[in-house]
């Protein structure tokens, strides 16, 4: 069965910094486009960012967060990584991962695999 899980979600002050793993089971996520999307109350899911599949995959971000968050693979712990820095009270969301065999799937957030999300939280 193919699972995505993600972790590392907390409370953080602005400016500060969190690290997001998304680990996947019963496949390889090598093989999978990864995206990192986000969520508010009343809102869209929004793309953050994606990696494409292979080692080296080429990656890509929405404006507001290029600079700031850097998405990566760990192909030995099966997770793909979203390192948060800079952090900002709008930044505030659940944040989901989702893998698809293509990235442009991923890219418009049609993927075939999610996440149960986890909540991130940006306040003093």
């Amino acid at each position: 069965q193919l699972q995505l899980v993600e972790s590392g979600g907390g409370l953080v002050e602005p400016g500060g910094s969190l690290r997001l793993s998304c680990t996947a089971s019963g496949f390889t996520p090598n093989y999978f486009a990864i995206g990192w999307f986000r969520q508010v109350p009343g809102k869209e899911r929004e793309f953050v960012a994606s990696i494409s599949s292979r080692t080296g995959g080429s990656t890509y971000y929405r404006d507001s967060v290029k600079g700031r968050f850097t998405i990566s693979r760990d192909n030995a712990k099966n997770t793909v990584d979203l390192q948060m820095n800079s952090l900002k009270p709008e930044d505030t969301a659940v944040y989901y991962c989702g893998a698809d065999r293509y990235l442009t799937q991923v890219q418009a957030g049609r993927v075939a695999y999610w996440g149960q999300g986890t909540q991130v939280t940006v306040s003093s």
